[in-house]
């Protein structure tokens, strides 16, 4: 349980894509911490001497790799990332203890004390991803609030995360000025452009930005330097 006065954990966004993650444990908690990890593009691989259902069905599409064997020091080799999540708290221990020996980051299902980082509940809308973290104090308020947001929080939004990027590079050449800039997304974000994504109405809405975009990179043109 963390501390009283322990302070908050750090929130931060990994890129994980091509990276080599090690999960140890073969059931469904495994299972779900893994499937966490392969949707950030993790190469995952998996130490169990036995697999759920769904671990074993990734592994034959190899989707993960899986060495059916206990875990051993010797499968952090080039690891960058550790999750131990097996039903044994004593080789979950032995996976922490290892992994921060070798100054591998480790999360331990249900042990934030045993954890260097923790995997927190996520609300996932295309490339937007809002986590959830009670710093291990109460996983069910978690669930509570990751509910709620995702009730507050329409699918539509991931689409227009998705046109906001697209458009992200040229905004920065077409408008130098970084607030110009701030400006326009703040309108996109906040006005018809937006609501035109959140209708379903997403090729009007990009005639609609690039008419936006090119009206504020005129008028910055043609203001005295």
């Amino acid at each position: 349980m963390t501390a009283r006065n322990e302070p908050p954990r750090f929130a931060a966004f990994l890129d994980l894509s091509g990276r080599p993650v090690l999960v140890v444990g073969g059931g469904e908690v495994a299972a779900r911490k893994a499937q966490s990890l392969l949707e950030c593009g993790a190469r995952v691989t998996v130490v169990a001497p036995a697999l759920c259902e769904r671990l074993a069905a990734q592994a034959r599409e190899g989707r993960i790799e899986h060495r059916a064997r206990p875990f051993g020091e010797g499968d952090l080799g080039g690891i960058e990332m550790a999750v131990a999540a097996t039903d044994d708290p004593r080789a979950n221990e032995a996976v922490a203890r290892a992994a921060k020996a070798l100054r591998v980051p480790v999360n331990v299902a249900d042990d934030p004390a045993l954890s260097t980082f923790l995997m927190g509940s996520t609300v996932a809308r295309g490339p937007v991803r809002i986590a959830i973290s009670t710093s291990g104090t109460s996983p069910a308020l978690a669930r509570k609030l990751r509910a709620r947001i995702e009730g507050a929080v329409p699918e539509e939004y991931g689409r227009l995360a998705a046109l906001a990027g697209r458009y992200r590079a040229e905004a920065i050449r077409r408008l130098p000025d970084p607030k110009s800039r701030r400006r326009f997304w703040e309108r996109v974000m906040e006005g018809p452009i937006a609501a035109l994504v959140l209708e379903g109405r997403d090729d009007e809405a990009r005639a609609a930005l690039e008419r936006e975009l090119a009206a504020d990179a005129a008028a910055q043109a043609e203001k005295p330097r």
